[in-house]
């Protein structure tokens, strides 16, 4: 099989004060000025989609709610971080190497602007969002038309990365049944990622605050159709017709949390390319379990079911993998499962020693 891989991961800030960075205290400019610094590649628009508001012309491009007049025009972007996306590769390194230096480039103008970015999967003081003004009657129906952008108030207020893989000239249906199969098998690996222990100026009683309100609701796994006609109707989608020809038979993994540590991808990116490989898993499903998920998210590792389940969906991978180089890179997946300890742990460690959300989040992504 050939595999090809991409990243796109969101990114929060600190502002120049030290307060966290969000729709509410900065606007679309703040952050517009950081991405108008960063480079163009001039044939990204092949791999990454542009959109109708222009405003992913780049690798980076601030990641929000566009606001339109009562017509298409848009006329504001409320805006909660910048996402750098990668474009595709053929190997999970390259891609990450794309990733790490891209983010040292937005790190680098950012600090110029007195940006700073801090790694956390969920608004550590905002409950929701709220668009104000109220949406008017062409937004309305904008919404209505696409089910999923219905959730802007979860979307809005969370941050988490994308990861794509696809295999060539697999049969649509194919790619289709791994896009359930990652789907029932979500509660059990999005653990390894887990990094919102913060909810309303606090921590929260759990491990993902991001996984607990998002899932159900949000897609774990989204699979690029060629046609409509392939479409599954389900609430949330687990099918999308392909925007562009390089999206076709993409599986967009999407229920992680965020990661300051990419090695961190590059073990869930092999884990999940075991699990393509994979044939003794047999789990499937349209829409992720939400309960499940929540049990994962107060719990993670700690609760038996998940550990059991993880530990033998990392082997499945470990044995599919077999020979590829890339079963190394499932190191510290491993690492997780012997000490049931996540990102958050940390977190909440350092939040617990520190005295502030603020300070504990100053100590991620440390380079």
């Amino acid at each position: 099989m050939t595999f090809s891989f991409g990243i796109e991961h969101e990114v929060a800030f600190l502002d120049k004060e030290g307060k966290f960075a969000d729709f509410a205290s900065t606007n679309f400019a703040d952050f517009n000025q950081i991405v108008e610094r960063l480079p163009t590649y001039p044939n990204d628009h092949l791999q990454l989609r542009v959109g109708d508001a222009g405003i992913r012309k780049k690798r980076w491009y601030i990641e929000g709610f566009e606001r339109f007049a009562d017509s298409d025009e848009v006329i504001d972007c409320l805006s909660k971080g910048i996402e750098i996306r990668t474009t595709i590769h053929s190997d999970i390194q390259s891609a990450i190497k794309e990733l790490s230096d891209g983010f040292n480039l937005l790190h680098d103008v950012a600090a110029e602007f007195g940006f700073s970015p801090v790694l956390t999967s969920f608004h550590p003081y905002k409950t929701s969002f709220i668009p104000y003004p109220p949406l008017n009657e062409y937004e309305i129906q904008q919404l209505q038309a696409y089910p999923d952008e219905q959730t802007a108030s979860i979307y809005m207020v969370s941050y988490g990365p994308d990861l794509n893989i696809s295999v060539a000239d697999l049969p649509i249906e194919r790619v289709i049944d791994l896009g359930k199969k990652l789907t029932y098998y979500s509660p059990y690996i999005v653990p390894f990622s887990y990094s919102s222990p913060f909810y309303d100026g606090k921590l929260w009683n759990g491990l993902s605050y991001r996984t607990y309100i998002r899932t159900g609701k949000r897609p774990a796994t989204l699979v690029f159709v060629p046609d409509k006609e392939q479409l599954i109707n389900s609430m949330p989608s687990l099918t999308k017709v392909a925007r562009l020809p390089a999206e076709i038979g993409r599986i967009e993994f999407k229920a992680f949390d965020s990661c300051d540590d990419f090695s961190i991808y590059a073990a869930l990116l092999a884990l999940l390319k075991g699990l393509v490989l994979d044939e003794s898993l047999q789990g499937r499903a349209i829409t992720p379990d939400a309960h499940l998920h929540q049990w994962s998210a107060k719990f993670g590792f700690d609760a038996e079911d998940i550990l059991m389940n993880a530990t033998t969906i990392l082997q499945a991978a470990e044995a599919a993998l077999k020979d590829d180089p890339d079963v190394n890179l499932l190191t510290p997946l491993k690492e997780m499962l012997t000490t049931r300890k996540t990102t958050s742990h940390k977190l909440i460690a350092l939040y617990q020693s520190a005295g502030s959300i603020e300070e504990a989040l100053k100590c991620t992504y440390q380079r």
